[in-house]
C-alpha cells in the first residue's frame, strides 16, 4: 500500500491553512488502513507488533486475525487547494489508550468516527467523548462483510441523531476514504451556515453545502 503513495508530494509554499481531522473508533476498524488509502504522503504511523502481553487486556473479538496496533497516532495529509492543507490524525483504537484521545481532539475541526457493524457497541466510547468534546462528527460504516443492518438500526444501536451523517465505505479503497472526507467537511459547513443564521436571523437560509475543493492529486 504504501508503495502506491507519492513521496514528492511536498507541502506547497502557498499554503497558510491547516484543518485537523481526526478518525476515531474501536479497536480494528480500519483507522490505520483509512489515514494509509486518502493520504498524499506516506503516512506516519505508529503500528507494533501485538505481543502475547497484551491478550490479557486487548479484546480480540472479531479481529482475532490482526497481529499490529497504533499505539499512539496515525498521520497523514491532504493539500485540498493552493493554501489548505488537512491533516488527519488516527487515534489509537484499545482501552489502554483511550488518554491520549483529549489530547488529539484539540484544535480539531471534525472527526470521523469509523465503526465496524459487526461490533457496535465498541464505537460507543467514541461518540461519547466526541459529544463531551462538543466535536462535530460523521459515522463511517467500514465494509467487513458483516451482516447488513438498515440505516435506522444502526443508528438505533448507536443512539445518533437523525442530522449526524451515516455512510458507508470500505477504508482501503482511496475514492471511498475521500468521499467518507468530503461528506464530514459538507457537514460542517452545513453545522457552520447554521450557528452564523442563527446569529443574524436576516441572512439569507443556508442552502446546499458549498462544493469542497477536490484534493490535488
Amino acid at each position: 500500500m504504501d508503495s502506491a503513495i507519492s513521496d514528492r508530494a511536498a507541502l506547497r509554499a502557498t499554503a497558510d491553512n491547516g484543518l485537523k481531522i481526526v478518525v476515531v473508533g474501536g479497536f480494528g476498524v480500519g483507522k490505520t488502513t483509512m489515514v494509509r488509502s486518502v493520504s498524499e504522503i506516506r503516512p506516519l504511523n505508529t503500528e507494533e507488533t501485538m505481543t502475547q502481553a497484551g491478550e490479557t487486556v486487548d479484546h480480540l473479538d472479531g479481529v482475532q486475525s490482526k497481529t499490529s496496533t497504533t499505539v499512539a497516532f496515525d498521520f497523514g495529509r491532504i493539500s485540498l487547494d493552493e493554501r489548505s492543507v488537512l491533516y488527519l490524525f488516527g487515534a489509537p483504537g484499545q482501552e489502554r489508550f483511550w488518554f491520549l484521545w483529549d489530547r488529539l481532539f484539540s484544535g480539531t475541526l471534525g472527526a470521523v468516527v469509523l465503526v465496524d457493524t459487526r461490533r457496535l457497541s465498541d464505537s460507543w466510547y467514541a461518540i461519547d467523548r466526541l459529544e463531551h468534546h462538543g466535536t462535530p462528527f460523521i459515522v463511517a460504516c467500514n465494509d467487513f462483510g458483516g451482516p447488513l443492518h438498515t440505516e435506522q438500526q444502526i443508528r438505533e444501536a448507536l443512539d445518533l441523531s437523525d442530522d449526524v451523517p451515516l455512510v458507508e465505505c470500505d477504508a482501503r479503497d482511496r475514492s471511498s476514504s475521500k468521499y467518507v472526507l468530503i461528506t464530514l467537511v459538507e457537514y460542517l459547513h452545513t453545522l457552520s451556515r447554521r450557528r452564523l443564521d442563527a446569529a443574524d436571523p436576516s441572512a439569507p437560509p443556508a442552502t446546499t453545502p458549498a462544493k469542497t475543493p477536490e484534493p490535488t492529486p
